[in-house]
């Protein structure tokens, strides 16, 4: 690690890095404070720096600042990172690029994914609960289908097909997030995929006032076909 890269160094260089006009947008996408509002950018500079870094990762994230905690699941080292970790991560993701992305991300490319996934779906809370299936969405993506239970895949989209419609906002999101991962990653599954993305129909999701659109699971495999992409694995789930 380079020497001089503390936890108040970074922080002081995100303060200089944040934005007035990042950081309007991102309150508008479920970012909450504190945050200065730094481009993922500018984040990525700072994360080739110090490559991998477990016990800053930590302290990063236990800032509980949104910029420092989407650092601290670029440079987090998932072979380190525990269950006791993950798990008090999911509990203080409040911000929605927190919840559905930094810790998914980390817990998928960690050796238990799987096992919080199926724990952090089941939660009450909502972010917890979106959490669970975009670490789901994650797993989906990076593993091979030899290593993936199908038949229990299969399951978690019945299970969605029978609830997004009732499930709390952003589990909506990422439950159609998840039917489109497993459409465009597990290819045993993708017509199973598609006929659920086809009977689930629109999925409205309430994205605070932002122009974002919830995409269309169908097209969205239909697109992964006709790049040839179809069943083509990430090597890894950050990004």
């Amino acid at each position: 690690m380079h020497p001089a890269m503390t936890v108040q160094s970074i922080m002081t260089e995100l303060k200089s890095k944040g934005n007035e006009g990042t950081k309007k947008i991102l309150l508008k996408h479920g970012i909450k404070e504190p945050f200065f509002g730094v481009k993922v950018e500018d984040l990525k500079v700072i994360q080739k720096r110090i490559k991998k870094e477990y016990n800053l990762a930590k302290e990063l994230f236990s800032t509980g600042n949104a910029d420092a905690m989407y650092l601290a699941g670029l440079i987090a080292d998932e072979q380190k990172m525990t269950k006791k970790d993950l798990t008090a991560w999911v509990k203080d993701a409040v911000s929605v690029n927190i919840s559905e992305y930094t810790v998914p991300w980390i817990a998928a490319e960690s050796q238990f994914g799987h096992e919080l996934a199926l724990e952090w779906i089941d939660d009450k809370k909502e972010f917890i609960a979106a959490a669970g299936w975009s670490t789901l969405s994650s797993l989906v993506a990076i593993k091979p289908d030899s290593e993936l239970d199908i038949p229990f895949l299969k399951k978690l989209l019945t299970r969605v097909e029978n609830s997004i419609h009732v499930s709390d906002n952003r589990v909506r999101n990422a439950m159609n997030v998840f039917v489109i991962s497993v459409g465009s990653y597990v290819t045993p599954l993708t017509d199973y995929a598609m006929a659920v993305g086809k009977k689930i129909g629109e999925v409205k999701v309430d994205k605070g006032g932002t122009a974002c659109k919830v995409p269309d699971s169908v097209e969205y495999i239909l697109k992964a076909k006709s790049k040839g992409v179809l069943g083509k694995k990430k090597k890894m789930a950050r990004c």
